[in-house]
């Protein structure tokens, strides 16, 4: 462009040829297509072929044989039945009344677990002394195998010689009542073995929550005077409910196909008043032989687990996936 007295410059809309040998300032191309994800599917199938072998795999084989009549001992005549096995399943008062037990299971053990572990999660965020140790003692049922858990409960609820007969004797409240056997205890029994071995795993979870709940926050609330109620509901629970829902979320599926545990200690009983759905499907094939209606049983608990997922997932999903 050339200047009103004369001169000339150079306008920002020309640009000098760049020079000869000079380095290129321009980024290489990235490859497109598939072949930029070779890398990553090489990574990933170490841990993806074991999950395709041991859970998908048998998934769709018990989903296959819940269309036939497979038993125990006639393996070679095993014919296609359809949807038989459901048409059964339906008229099944057995298995239905079981199914309720496994959802009253499942919310007295879960609701319990979180509130608990809430609180203990929450004393166990506060600057106390010998806090190590506290946590450390919070975590113990969380690394006891459940058999060993259900043996320990099977002693202390023994009619004759159990701990907690004792210590109700001794205070003068009874002490020979048959926890585990009798109709009217025997579900409420199992519940609180349930809440006390699941609870450190919500604790855990819960007290990683909180701790990456920003101070600053619970200070600038106390500062307007807010109370420690108004700072849990304003502050702390905002942070952490992505948290709480994914924790309650899991605990209901894990709690309502819950086996060993009430397996060991009342492998149902009395009168079938603890029989959870995993252990009347457990019965049907291994005591009675049905593997075909067994496996229609397992459909059944696998199409509940999965809308109780797809309710977690779409309110994860309506929130923005907070």
């Amino acid at each position: 462009m050339v200047h009103p007295e004369g001169g000339c410059r150079v306008t920002s809309a020309v640009r000098a040829p760049q020079a000869r040998g000079a380095p290129s300032t321009r980024e290489p191309d990235r490859p497109a297509g598939p072949r930029a994800d070779h890398g990553a599917w090489f990574l990933v199938l170490p841990a993806l072929i074991p999950i395709l072998l041991l859970s998908v795999g048998p998934l769709l084989y018990g989903i296959a044989l819940a269309f036939t009549d497979a038993q125990s001992g006639r393996t070679a005549t095993t014919r296609w039945v359809g949807l038989l096995n459901f048409q059964d399943l339906l008229h099944d008062r057995l298995f239905w009344e079981s199914f309720r037990i496994g959802l009253l299971w499942a919310v007295g053990v879960t609701v319990p677990q979180f509130l608990l572990g809430l609180g203990l999660a929450v004393l166990l965020n506060q600057n106390l002394r010998f806090r190590w140790l506290a946590r450390s003692l919070a975590i113990i049922p969380w690394a006891m195998p459940e058999v060993v858990v259900a043996v320990m409960w099977r002693l202390v609820y023994h009619p004759d010689a159990g701990v907690l007969n004792e210590a109700l004797s001794g205070l003068g409240l009874g002490g020979d009542t048959d926890w585990l056997s009798g109709p009217g205890t025997a579900l409420p029994a199992v519940v609180v073995v349930g809440v006390w071995a699941g609870m450190p795993q919500t604790t855990v979870a819960l007290l990683a929550g909180l701790q990456n709940t920003p101070h600053e926050l619970h200070e600038a609330a106390a500062l307007d005077g807010a109370g420690a109620w108004r700072r849990f509901l304003a502050v702390t629970w905002p942070a952490i409910r992505p948290v709480a829902l994914a924790v309650c979320a899991l605990n209901l599926i894990w709690n309502f196909n819950s086996f060993a545990l009430v397996y060991v200690l009342t492998s149902g009983g009395p009168g079938g008043r603890t029989r959870l759905p995993m252990l009347f499907a457990y019965e049907e094939a291994f005591r009675y032989g049905q593997f075909g209606y067994a496996a229609a049983m397992g459909c059944v608990m696998v199409a509940a687990v999965s809308v109780l997922l797809a309710v977690f997932l779409a309110g994860r999903l309506r929130k923005g996936g907070d």
